[in-house]
């Protein structure tokens, strides 16, 4: 799994922390060959040879001769922990759900996010903007003229698996709810994403009608499945990703040993640079606004609505967030039964997993205000 080989890597690197946090310095010893070791990044660890870190000593007797890493996990606890899913079908389990429930699913605990149909809002990614396999050509698009359309990069259009799109749903949404979803309600909000995508499996359209199953799930090819490197999936990945990144032309760089990094006038006299000429821009078409006043606004009231839409909304529009909604009297009225001194206090302050005032910046009076909207719309 991939999580588990990260483990490793990260082992490894906080090995060498551990090292260089524990150093001291040569005291003007040479600096001896360096025997640096890729890393997944294409950064370098130093593991310690002959007392030495690097071109650094090390306090071996402060670090001990073995570091203890814990102890092996057991079956139950791997299993629990060991939760991804893999581009292979590694990890999906067996299910189904239709897009139409998916879409009922969606409207019930995820519309207050991420928009209407996954238009995005509140603050959250769009899910969707379009057809995927046409938007796909816009990854090449650059902003370089006035009005130019940069790429959109949503699901659709930009995730290379729908694998990660799966597990992500299962173990991470919705936002407070967390590990709530069903494998079915999982499978049925993937099959709606993928409407709204207009993206086709077995060159079949998902429809409303569509019913997603783990079978017709690992038949699924995202329109951008190629637009990535290195290549991360398989057994040979982690190999792989170590060899790309030890090429530096592979992206762009330029390899170099640790000692030769270079800080000031790294530019080569032979390479080829376009600079701005004659001074560069000296005039703007149509020239700069040098007013810094904004314009007047009419002076209106506190609105407590549109207040509760901006600040509030995203949790209290309906209980799947975990707290009371708007209009539910029941809910309402557990709450306030100990009176609404309690209610604009626990407000004030939060309480659960509501921050203070709701995480906004709202003065105390206006805060409150809006509990009383709230309160009396849930009447």
């Amino acid at each position: 799994m991939y999580k588990l080989d990260r483990k490793l890597i990260l082992s490894a690197s906080a090995i060498a922390a551990a090292m260089l946090l524990s150093a001291v310095s040569a005291n003007g010893a040479t600096e001896t060959k360096s025997t640096a070791k890729p890393s997944i990044d294409g950064g370098v660890y130093y593991p310690v040879v002959n007392g030495k870190t690097g071109p650094y000593s090390v306090n071996t007797k402060a670090i001990g001769k073995k570091l203890n890493h814990g102890r092996v996990p057991t079956a139950n606890e791997l299993k629990a922990w060991n939760t991804d899913v893999m581009p292979d079908g590694t990890g999906l389990p067996e299910g189904s759900g239709s897009a139409s429930d998916g879409s009922d699913i969606y409207d019930a605990k995820c519309v207050m996010c991420h928009g209407d149909f996954g238009s995005g809002g509140a603050g959250y990614p769009s899910l969707t903007k379009g057809n995927a396999y046409t938007l796909k050509g816009s990854l090449k698009s650059q902003r370089s003229q006035d009005g130019a359309e940069g790429p959109v990069r949503v699901f659709g259009t930009y995730w290379p698996r729908a694998s990660s799109l799966w597990w992500y749903i299962k173990d991470a949404m919705p936002h407070q709810s967390t590990g709530t979803l069903t494998v079915d309600e999982t499978y049925a909000l993937t099959a709606y994403i993928l409407q709204l995508n207009e993206i086709k499996i077995d060159n079949i359209l998902v429809d409303s009608d569509y019913v997603l199953d783990r079978a017709k799930f690992l038949k699924i090819s995202m329109p951008n499945k190629d637009g990535f490197e290195p290549n991360i999936d398989g057994p040979k990945s982690l190999p792989g990703i170590r060899a790309y990144y030890a090429k530096a032309s592979n992206f762009g760089g330029q390899k170099v040993k640790p000692s030769e990094r270079c800080m000031t006038n790294c530019q080569k006299p032979t390479a080829k640079i376009v600079r701005i000429q004659n001074g560069g821009i000296k005039e703007f078409v149509p020239p700069m606004a040098t007013a810094r006043d904004l314009p007047k606004e009419e002076a209106k009231g506190f609105d407590a609505k549109t207040a509760y839409e901006v600040n509030c909304a995203a949790c209290h529009a309906n209980s799947s967030m975990g707290a009371p909604a708007i209009g539910d009297k029941k809910a309402w009225a557990t709450v306030t039964q100990k009176g609404m001194e309690a209610v604009y206090k626990n407000g004030n302050n939060g309480i659960n997993g509501m921050p203070a005032k709701g995480g906004s910046s709202l003065s105390d009076a206006d805060f409150k205000t809006v509990v009383d909207y709230i309160v009396n719309t849930s009447k």
